[in-house]
């Protein structure tokens, strides 16, 4: 996906702008994003402003990728608090993923309100999270709070690194692999978590079984 829309950014010039804010806005705002490449195509944005392949201020970017995320997880929330549970009891498609849906709500269920922020650095999970809050009712304005501060450090955060790390000429001509890494390196806050929970599960249910015997 990342390398068709390589040509396409550069083709697009400063249009490309209202492309990326369309592919946020997607992942999180119509639950039809997860296959979308939201943290390697906002590191390829800013790795293009940096080489003026997108004749765009940064600040413009990183503004218009602020509003798109924090507009797609409101809608996303919205769908859930709107329609509840039924969200998730669609056929799995192309374009839907019941897997992908179930991993969001265990998500939330081990990070609570929290998964609100920690879900942007989480392909495939971030897109099914804003409407998982909105189906367990977690109040809109706690929702709201939360989201922003996600979309902040999400999207003001990998367009700077891709911005700041572009205009090095090694990494300018080897843009998709370290896209790939950026992927892995924004898993890994949650993967971290998740080790530790269940680290502590494991001493918890020891003890328990110590106690029994």
């Amino acid at each position: 996906m990342i390398d068709a829309l390589k040509p396409l950014l550069d083709s697009l010039g400063p249009a490309a702008l209202f492309l990326v804010m369309g592919v946020v806005f997607a992942e999180t705002g119509l639950l039809i994003g997860f296959f979308l490449p939201g943290d390697s195509l906002l590191f390829l944005a800013g790795a293009f402003v940096a080489s003026d392949t997108i004749n765009v201020p940064l600040w413009l970017l990183m503004l218009g990728v602020f509003v798109a995320a924090v507009a797609g997880d409101q809608v996303g929330y919205s769908i859930g608090r709107h329609f509840g549970p039924r969200i998730f009891s669609r056929p799995n498609s192309r374009i839907f993923s019941q897997e992908h849906a179930q991993r969001a709500q265990k998500f939330f269920e081990e990070h609570g309100t929290k998964a609100v922020i920690l879900a942007r650095f989480v392909p495939l999970v971030r897109t099914f999270v804003p409407t998982v809050a909105g189906v367990g009712r977690m109040p809109r304005r706690l929702f709201t709070i939360y989201n922003v501060i996600g979309a902040f450090l999400w999207a003001v955060g990998l367009v700077g690194l891709g911005y700041y790390f572009g205009g090095v000429p090694f990494i300018a001509d080897n843009i998709e692999i370290l896209a790939v890494g950026v992927v892995a390196i924004s898993v890994t806050p949650a993967l971290i978590s998740y080790l530790r929970k269940r680290r502590k599960r494991g001493k918890t249910e020891g003890m328990a079984a110590a106690e029994t015997s």
